[in-house]
């Protein structure tokens, strides 16, 4: 494959992976930079929707990840006491949106993706600055602890506090506090047979799915100041919110170790950036657009940001055109989606709680409704590499 020039990826997350590989297959030498000294991912799951999908048929991989898809059955959204609110089913979300609902480890999609690069494109250990992001005439720069590189295209994906970002826009604002925290558990539970579910309580949430490897994802979230911790351990704060909700949680908080369990708070880009590019540097994911997880689309967008701007990639003034007007309607999706979910108001909780019962039994469940306009998008590259059909871009 003939090489048309340099890409140089800070950051060696989804988003970035998947940007290399894209702009490997374009024909782009490409060096990823990871400060990390593995590839191993913060996290525990990721659920790819059928947009996600249909942009890593782009790079070939998207058939292989719809082989991991693990929901069948019913799943939906339930009350803490085990009330189900609205129901749906695999079957039905394929048939809205073109294509199936795929949960995954992270460690998985982080290995398919780190596996179709170059041997020698990943670095990690290797903290990368920054420092002049090229113009009409002139490559961009990025510093090292090896040295500079030169570089025809710098991609920032490097993550919601981007220094990246910080370098390209620094009069934008950052990060806030999205005013909740998340714990997220990926074990193996002995004996647990449960529909998918999300459940919404007052000022939180819970949801459980199961993997095709056999274990469970779980994750809570809460209403919590920013820095919190638990004075115990954090399994231990879990059983004290969660433990007297409906089954399997409660198998799932006793198959559970202190140390399976992560928590992080959420924080999210409250203001828009005013592009995703300048110079010759972009950027992608969560350095360019956070949102809360209320969605499952921040890995998402991260994936079809990558594949758009491998497309774009010699014009990234078309690549924020393409990318800002939808990532921010969907950033703002998810952070109405987030108060939702969270809401702590007693008589606000009863009148949610109606509503979304009376609009399931009425049309497409809650959980289907809310991937309207979001999980039918397709990329602008043609021809696919698997042989799906797209279901229009959108």
């Amino acid at each position: 494959m003939a090489q048309s020039g340099h890409a140089v990826v800070i950051g060696g997350g989804i988003g970035g992976l998947t940007a290399a590989v894209a702009l490997h297959r374009r024909g782009l030498r490409v060096t990823v930079l990871e400060r990390a000294r593995s590839l191993e991912p913060v996290g525990a799951a990721i659920s790819l929707a059928p947009n996600s999908l249909r942009a890593l048929d782009v790079i070939g991989l998207g058939d292989e990840i719809r082989g991991l898809a693990a929901w069948s059955g019913d799943g939906g959204l339930r009350a803490p006491g085990g009330r189900w609110f609205s129901r749906s089913s695999a079957e039905a979300a394929a048939a809205r949106f073109g294509g199936p609902l795929v949960l995954l480890p992270r460690a998985t999609l982080i290995e398919r993706l780190a596996a179709l690069l170059p041997a020698d494109a990943v670095r990690t250990d290797a903290t990368a600055v920054l420092a002049d992001s090229g113009g009409p005439g002139r490559t961009a720069r990025v510093t090292t602890a090896d040295g500079a590189l030169e570089a025809d295209l710098v991609v920032g994906a490097d993550g919601v506090r981007s220094a990246v970002r910080g370098a390209l826009f620094p009069g934008h604002p950052g990060p806030v506090y999205s005013g909740f925290t998340t714990w997220r558990v990926m074990i193996p539970v002995p004996g647990a047979r449960f529909a998918s579910h999300e459940t919404w309580g007052r000022g939180s949430l819970w949801g459980t799915h199961p993997l095709k490897d056999g274990r469970v994802y779980a994750y809570g979230a809460a209403l919590t100041p920013a820095g919190g911790r638990a004075p115990d351990d954090e399994k231990s704060e879990l059983l004290r919110r969660f433990g007297d909700w409906h089954d399997p949680i409660p198998a799932v908080l006793a198959a559970a170790r202190p140390e399976d369990v992560l928590r992080h708070d959420v924080h999210h880009l409250a203001e828009p950036l005013p592009a995703y590019h300048h110079g010759r540097a972009a950027l992608l994911g969560d350095a360019a657009h956070a949102m809360p997880p209320s969605l499952g689309q921040g890995g998402n967008q991260a994936i079809e940001d990558a594949v758009v701007l491998a497309h774009h990639y010699d014009d990234l003034a078309a690549y924020t055109a393409a990318r800002l007007p939808r990532t921010t309607a969907i950033a703002r999706q998810a952070v109405r989606t987030a108060r939702l979910s969270l809401m702590s108001s007693r008589a606000g909780i009863a009148v949610r709680d109606t509503a979304v019962a009376a609009l399931s039994k009425a049309g497409p469940a809650l959980f289907l409704r809310s991937f309207d306009g979001i999980a039918d998008w397709a990329p602008p590259q043609r021809p696919y590499a698997s042989g799906q059909t797209p279901a229009g871009n959108r």
